[in-house]
């Protein structure tokens, strides 16, 4: 794996993880004052539950070599 293209699936990393982390923040805000009396567990269930899809992810992402995006295209030479 080419250094360009670690990096680039870091960013994705970074990026997917910022994402889940806010919604799942903004979820467990939402529900600890509309549902749960403002207490914090929702908080940092929604947190967690955001940090650990964006891990999941990772860790699929980074360990899938020879995977085919969406948009790559296979190239056959005989």
């Amino acid at each position: 794996m080419s250094e360009k293209e670690l990096g680039k699936k870091w960013d994705r990393c970074l990026a997917d993880a910022a994402v889940k982390l806010g919604t799942g923040l903004g979820l467990g805000i939402v529900f600890s004052v509309i549902f749960f009396k403002r207490h914090t567990w929702p908080i940092s269930l929604g947190s967690g539950a955001g940090l650990g899809m964006a891990y999941a992810n990772c860790q699929n992402d980074l360990r899938s070599h020879y995977m085919l995006r969406k948009n790559e295209k296979v190239s056959i030479c005989f």
